[in-house]
């Protein structure tokens, strides 16, 4: 499917109507394959040793693969998350960032699926691996 939002449309969007986490992330790529979202790791998002908590981990696999989802759908601020599944697989690096990539695997008139590996910055291998399903509003009816 064609995308209908770029980087700077997606990050547009989060900055409107998400205006309290927006400058936790940016939208590196968005293309027909996957949508990367970085989470900038700051010292808010760490728990005791250094290393970012799972709750900031979460966070950048739902909105990694609620971005997918606009980028073709275009701004459906309503889409919500009706299931997730994580797994943490190794303890991220040490205050870097954290890299999300994420791929629609289904797209549908009401549900979407989507996965998403996370990165620490700079490292091959995931330190986390999500599974989420978006619930998508019916369109509204025009001129009613």
């Amino acid at each position: 499917m064609a995308l209908v939002m770029n980087e700077a449309e997606l990050t547009a969007f989060l900055a409107r109507e998400f205006p309290q986490v927006a400058e936790d992330f940016a939208i590196e790529a968005a293309d027909e394959a996957e949508t990367v979202v970085r989470l900038k790791v700051a010292e808010r998002h760490l728990r005791p040793g250094g290393t970012v908590s799972g709750p900031n981990i979460f966070a950048l696999a739902d909105v990694g693969v609620y971005l997918a989802i606009l980028a073709r759908l275009g701004p459906v601020a309503l889409a919500v998350t009706t299931n997730a599944s994580i797994d943490f697989m190794r303890k991220p690096a040490a205050h870097a960032d954290l890299i999300g990539r994420a791929r629609i695997l289904k797209l549908g008139r009401i549900l979407a699926v989507g996965d998403v590996l996370v990165f620490s910055d700079g490292q091959a291998e995931p330190v986390a691996r999500a599974s989420l399903t978006y619930s998508i509003p019916p369109a509204r009816p025009r001129g009613g």
